[in-house]
């Protein structure tokens, strides 16, 4: 089952679901947050929740998405409680890039810190079922302010030096009312970031990931496939500039997705009662890595079978500061 939301005349929204191609309307429901909200109170699965609600009119979701009207997959009523954050080195990559990793491995004594750290997650990120695994490395996007419709511009600021794209599975979370994190399903996403200024420097990660990102348009309600296959392209001027698969799914990566889960929730902060979380789980292809640099009217397009629809988010550029930020003493 895939669910998605689209955005009516009105500023209301409305749930669609679908199974195979037939896709319908959600019959009263205000949002997929509040369908996610009944099923956790009322014990339900989503599923259960949605065919009690029933489903109304059909719909064509191609022919919204090509008038603009797709909306975010979930939105939190209060954007300041939906966080959007991600963990990085977790993906095994292709069949070359892993051979040149693992022939690294063996110089502990050259071995930069990212390759330390995607070292630790080949030796401790899949546990047992129920145990603690290795850390990964973990950063903070912004939270529902800086999510992007599907759709919609990517803006660059006008103080970054590059603006590009990373394919990647998020994973949805809601959490409950005794602050037990619940999943509701899985989405792609663009956790769009500042290659250059990361390259600078690591420890200019941070910086380089305060950026918007956009997910969806669909949320896979159920099991995540092992072995997850995609593409990712850029598009310019109507011609496709760059395609390259992406793979993703605990088949191609270092941490089981428990145990990343794990390590996102085990703070008090990320388990508030009616919270919205939208996790990226990292990747193994970019264009940057290609010395592709993406100009604005560029379109970023995210696809894989499982997840209905593309993900296509342009890009743009904000104007650039014309000075420093001036804070004001009260």
């Amino acid at each position: 089952m895939l669910i998605s939301q689209i955005a009516n005349a009105d500023g209301t929204l409305s749930v669609v679901v679908r199974e195979g191609s037939e896709a319908a309307m959600v019959k009263d429901a205000a949002s997929t947050y509040a369908l996610a909200q009944e099923a956790i109170s009322s014990g339900r699965s989503l599923r259960a929740v949605i065919a009690a609600h029933g489903l109304g009119a059909a719909v064509d979701l191609q022919n919204l998405a090509a008038q603009g009207r797709l909306a975010l997959p979930i939105t939190h009523p209060d954007p300041a409680h939906m966080h959007l954050t991600g963990t990085g080195l977790t993906h095994l990559g292709s069949a070359a890039t892993r051979d040149a990793m693992h022939a690294k491995l063996g110089e502990a004594e050259t071995l930069t810190d990212s390759m330390k750290m995607f070292r630790m997650g080949l030796e401790g990120g899949r546990p047992a079922a129920g145990e603690v695994g290795v850390q990964p490395e973990w950063f903070y996007k912004g939270n529902g302010h800086s999510a992007v419709a599907p759709g919609a511009a990517l803006t660059s600021p006008g103080f970054a030096l590059d603006g590009g794209e990373e394919p990647e599975l998020a994973g949805i979370y809601l959490i409950g009312p005794d602050g037990t994190p619940f999943r509701l399903g899985w989405a792609l996403a663009n956790e769009f970031s500042d290659h250059v200024t990361e390259r600078i420097n690591y420890l200019f990660l941070a910086h380089s990931k305060l950026r918007e990102a956009s997910f969806g348009p669909e949320i896979l309600i159920g099991d995540l496939p092992a072995d997850l296959r995609g593409s990712s392209r850029i598009i310019r001027n109507g011609a496709v500039i760059f395609d390259k698969p992406f793979l993703s799914g605990e088949a191609n990566m270092s941490h089981t997705m428990a145990n990343l889960e794990h390590h996102h929730f085990k703070y008090d902060l990320f388990r508030q009662p009616g919270d919205l979380h939208v996790h990226m789980f990292g990747t193994a292809t970019l264009s940057f890595a290609d010395g592709l640099k993406p100009q604005d009217g560029d379109i970023f397009e995210i696809e894989a079978a499982d997840f209905g629809l593309p993900l296509r988010n342009s890009l743009t550029t904000a104007p650039a500061l014309t000075g420093a930020v001036v804070v004001q003493q009260l």
